[in-house]
């Protein structure tokens, strides 16, 4: 009763503490107090303390939510002066549109938080790429969501019917679907890859088109090809998913080497077989042992017995120029052994009538 009897009399001794725009003002100046007072804690208890433990995680979702939090808590201060004020229903509108803007927002940031945090810890642990290109897109993409559901939710809070902008998202997501329908084709495709894990940066490849290169890039619409004669490809990954793909790195970088050649009938073929592997036997960056390099005959043919060396490099980097260098060699060799090598002949008969 005594400190309601004291109240009593401080109101009316000084009656403009019952002010409305005062208290508000109070109200707002409590607000951005409380607010400064938490990015204080933040910065001299709870980073401090982050900044001990042994993981950035904790550090990296302080940074990202302390600002968030600072707006949310004087969005919240000038909700309560707004509302001690009644101004009416405008003010409220314009009150919850701030509050849903704030939260959104908030939202937003933690959805970062979770985004980059996936992508400092666990992504870059993964053996699939999948992961390092899909997380931009879908924080990308992300953006997008939040920006149309705050619009959405801001014509809902004044009132406007949404109605009729749902069914213009749902018409325009149908032709901008149609329109984009390639471009979906080699998002899918990407992903596709990525996951079958088709070929990486750096794989040696050949597409059935014939091109033949090395993969420099793995985006989510295309794929880069750098080829030997560096130019670069842009290869749609829709193209590359229906393709067939023979990948020289896998299963491993190992990869045989064939030669062809012939030589005239009546040479002795063992004589020629075993002449061959000797001499490509010499050749460093071949493995010996394991596959042994070989020379074998496969067939008689219209003006040559043909054969082929064979022939392993430890890497496929190697391949081509030790197939030249064994193709100069076999040549040279064929010819110190007074070994013809034949042009192509043609027998014509001609018969009297």
């Amino acid at each position: 009763m005594v400190l309601d009897s004291l109240l009593t009399d401080i109101l009316i001794k000084f009656p403009i503490l019952l002010n409305p725009f005062l208290i508000s003002g109070l109200i707002i100046l409590a607000a951005a107090a409380s607010a400064k007072l938490l990015l204080f804690i933040f910065a001299n208890y709870l980073e401090k303390f982050a900044a001990n433990t042994e993981t950035e995680l904790d550090d990296l979702i302080l940074e990202q939510i302390k600002k968030p939090f600072f707006y949310l808590i004087v969005a919240q201060g000038l909700k309560l002066a707004m509302l001690n004020l009644k101004l009416g229903s405008i003010a409220d509108q314009m009150v919850s549109t701030m509050m849903a803007l704030v939260f959104v927002f908030i939202l937003s940031r933690m959805l970062e938080v979770i985004i980059e945090v996936w992508g400092k810890t666990f992504a870059k642990k993964t053996k699939t790429q999948l992961d390092e290109v899909l997380l931009p897109l879908f924080h990308k993409f992300s953006k997008v969501i939040f920006v149309v559901v705050s619009f959405m939710w801001v014509l809902n809070i004044w009132g406007i019917n949404i109605a009729p902008y749902l069914a213009g998202v749902g018409i325009s997501g149908i032709v901008i679907g149609l329109a984009l329908q390639d471009s979906l084709k080699n998002v899918l495709g990407g992903i596709s890859l990525i996951l079958d894990q088709t070929y990486k940066t750096g794989d040696k490849i050949k597409i059935e088109s014939g091109e033949v290169g090395e993969i420099v890039d793995i985006g989510l619409r295309s794929t880069k090809m750098r080829t030997y004669d560096n130019q670069l490809l842009n290869i749609p990954n829709g193209y590359l998913a229906n393709s067939r793909i023979q990948n020289y790195t896998q299963p491993n970088p190992k990869l045989r080497v064939v030669v062809d050649f012939g030589v005239v009938y009546g040479t002795n073929v063992e004589k020629v077989k075993k002449a061959i592997i000797k001499e490509i036997s010499t050749i460093e960056g071949i493995i010996l042992t394991d596959p042994e390099p070989g020379c074998v005959f496969i067939e008689m043919g219209d003006f040559s017995l043909k054969f082929k060396a064979l022939f392993w490099v430890k890497n496929w980097k190697e391949a081509y120029s030790k197939k030249l260098e064994a193709t100069e060699r076999i040549y040279n060799l064929l010819n110190k052994l007074k070994i013809e090598i034949p042009f192509p002949t043609q027998t014509i008969e001609l018969k009297k009538r």
